[in-house]
C-alpha cells in the first residue's frame, strides 16, 4: 500500500491566540517520533478563528 501524504486524524477550530503556534511548535517537536504532526491555519471566513489539525504521518 502506498501512503499519499499524511492522514488527518482530527480538526478542531479554536480562537486564535497569539501564542498559539508555540504549542503547536511544542507538539511536533516532542511527538515526531510517534508519526504525528501538528497544523495550524487561519481560518479564511473568520479571522478570530484558527483550524487545529492533527495527522498521522
Amino acid at each position: 500500500m502506498t501512503q499519499s501524504g499524511p492522514e488527518t486524524l482530527t480538526t478542531l477550530r479554536v480562537s486564535k491566540t497569539d501564542n498559539l503556534y508555540k504549542i503547536v511548535d511544542c507538539l511536533n517537536r516532542t511527538l515526531k517520533e510517534k508519526d504525528l504532526m501538528f497544523g495550524l491555519a487561519l481560518d479564511q471566513e473568520d479571522e478570530k478563528t484558527a483550524i487545529f489539525t492533527i495527522y498521522e504521518t
